[in-house]
């Protein structure tokens, strides 16, 4: 009897985890990932509670870019009827996420936070910062360099007598587009750092890849952008210099490859039924040459 509760207390100790208590129920998981999600909800329809009073100022400095281009007498109009009204409400609710999204992002950072190693968040966390900023950069790259470029590049070249008069949901919808493309283009760094940090490549395959990913970026650029080639230059050439950028950080990200001596030599097996009766054979049999030890 002695016997066999050591060999159940041996075999306990050999398991990589115990059989209770380490794991949170799934229903638990599900009750703060609502949680979670009511506080992003709270948070948000504060802000945009916050920014509705500023809603037509906020359409206003949006527009800037654009009017700032149209000829001499032009505005813009308002096709439909109730664009006037829920267009600047639009812009207000889209503008409360962006105004929100460190928020958002600590709000999904602290639901995944507790399944991850201490190294593994030492490590997230400033790519979690990154990636933020970057999307702000992005976003701030498209507002004052690429809009006064693109709108004075569009608003020149109409044909002669076509007066340029934009519809204001359109515009919005069009300046959304960009400002989401340049801010997860932007992107690029922290996604080859994380391709490079997990082991999914290496920076050496992706220095070999290079040429590709030129092309690559123009391809998005031209999916991303309206049909016009200085929008999709202004994307495609930050992408290209980003992705240069991530294969620097990925090289200091990289895993590091254990020697073989290392990796084969230090491995001891699990101890099987038998090793462990005699392992407890040869204790017992100290134990009875050494009775007072």
């Amino acid at each position: 009897m002695k016997r066999q509760q050591r060999i159940r207390m041996t075999q306990a100790d050999n398991k990589l985890q115990p059989e209770e208590g380490e794991e949170q129920p799934f229903v638990s998981h599900l009750i703060e990932l609502r949680d979670r999600l009511l506080r992003v909800v709270l948070v948000v329809t504060v802000v945009f509670l916050g920014l509705t009073p500023f809603a037509n100022w906020l359409f206003t400095q949006l527009a800037g870019p654009l009017t700032a281009h149209l000829p001499e007498g032009s505005s813009m109009v308002a096709i439909d009827v109730a664009s006037p009204f829920f267009t600047p409400f639009k812009l207000a609710l889209v503008m409360s996420i962006f105004i929100a999204m460190p928020f958002i992002l600590y709000q999904l950072w602290a639901f995944v936070a507790p399944g991850l190693y201490l190294h593994e968040r030492k490590r997230v966390i400033p790519l979690l910062v990154s990636s933020t900023a970057l999307f702000y950069i992005g976003a701030a790259f498209a507002y004052f360099v690429v809009f006064p470029l693109v709108f004075g590049f569009l608003t020149h070249t109409a044909p002669q007598g076509v007066e340029v008069m934009t519809d204001i949901s359109r515009y919005l919808d069009f300046v959304l587009t960009l400002f989401f493309a340049f801010g997860i283009a932007f992107e690029v760094p922290v996604a080859v750092v994380l391709l490079v940090w997990t082991g999914v490549v290496e920076p050496k395959s992706l220095k070999d890849k290079r040429a590709y990913v030129v092309v690559g970026a123009f391809v998005i650029g031209m999916m991303l952008t309206p049909p016009d080639i200085i929008s999709q230059t202004l994307l495609a050439l930050p992408m290209w210099l980003l992705f240069e950028v991530g294969v620097f950080l990925g090289e200091r990200f990289a895993p590091k490859k254990e020697p073989e001596s290392s990796a084969h030599g230090e491995y001891e097996p699990p101890m099987t039924d038998a090793d462990m009766e005699r392992e407890l054979d040869r204790i017992e049999d100290e134990e009875k040459r050494n009775p007072g030890g």
